[in-house]
């Protein structure tokens, strides 16, 4: 692929999801050499490939499949992975609050299977810069295969395998993005990386690390608009005259707390008493 985003018909090479009758999603790559498995069934790929998005096929067992690119919703849950992904419903105020734009330069730690990294791409754009560190070599390969994969090609994007604490190079940065259990460490090298007035965001699982994380923070005095929040999700089912919440939602799976560089050497900060 060119372009992670395309428009026409179906190509070979790109990721689809199909979607079986019961709105189940099952995430393949249209390789001709390669028939799709699913379902106990297969389809071949130059059955889809020239078709339009949203077209229906059969798969040998003659069940009924809707095909499309996959959207970003789709894409991330059902990538390969072998740490947990940042969902959807906190990507997206992730991307809000960190304040993302095209030609954003950014840096993000703690890349797992690439879900956060495919978003950063697309809101940084082609003239954006994102610099990905991760500890784990293990997780930095498979990310990578991800968005080769499922994304397409990010040459303004680099992969670094190390301790963002020991290993960060890039300065005048716009946003730092941390997936990290214990991001208050890195508060001086954040400050030192960013630009006055660059964000940096944090993504943690407990309400502890948080409280440790914005007391660090507040007590370091050279960032300011420090807030926390965390975003909740219910779907709802709709069937005949039925129209209620679904029995399951998408509650917490994390807390975003962002904050903004200040400019150097500033004094007599406006803090509540």
């Amino acid at each position: 692929m060119d372009t992670p985003y395309r428009r026409g018909t179906l190509q070979e090479g790109e990721p689809v999801v199909f979607l079986d009758r019961k709105e189940r999603e099952y995430l393949a790559r249209l390789e001709p050499s390669r028939p799709i498995s699913i379902r106990g069934g297969k389809i071949a790929a130059v059955e889809i490939i020239g078709q339009q998005e949203g077209c229906v096929v059969r798969s040998s067992v003659n069940e009924p499949f809707l095909v499309f690119r996959p959207s970003l919703p789709q894409l991330i849950p059902n990538l390969p992975r072998s740490a947990q992904v940042i969902y959807p419903k906190d990507i997206g105020p992730i991307l809000i609050w960190a304040d993302l734009f095209p030609g954003a330069r950014v840096v993000e730690a703690g890349i797992g299977a690439g879900a956060l990294s495919m978003a950063l791409l697309r809101a940084v754009g082609g003239d954006g810069r994102l610099f990905s560190y991760e500890i784990r070599e293990d997780f930095a390969e498979l990310a990578q295969k991800n968005v080769v994969r499922y994304f397409g090609p990010a040459p303004n994007w680099t992969v670094k395998i190390g301790d963002i604490a020991v290993a960060l190079a890039e300065t005048d940065i716009d946003r730092m993005i941390l997936d990290l259990p214990e991001p208050w460490p890195l508060i001086d090298t954040a400050w030192r990386a960013l630009r006055p007035g660059g964000i940096l965001l944090c993504y943690l699982p407990t309400v502890l690390q948080v409280k440790s994380l914005v007391d660090a923070l507040r007590e370091d005095n050279r960032f300011a608009c420090i807030e926390t929040s965390e975003s909740l999700m219910r779907f709802w089912h709709f069937k005949g005259l039925s129209a209620r919440p679904q029995h399951r939602m998408v509650a917490h799976t994390g807390f975003i707390t962002s904050a903004r560089r200040l400019a150097d050497n500033q004094k007599d900060i406006p803090r509540a008493p």
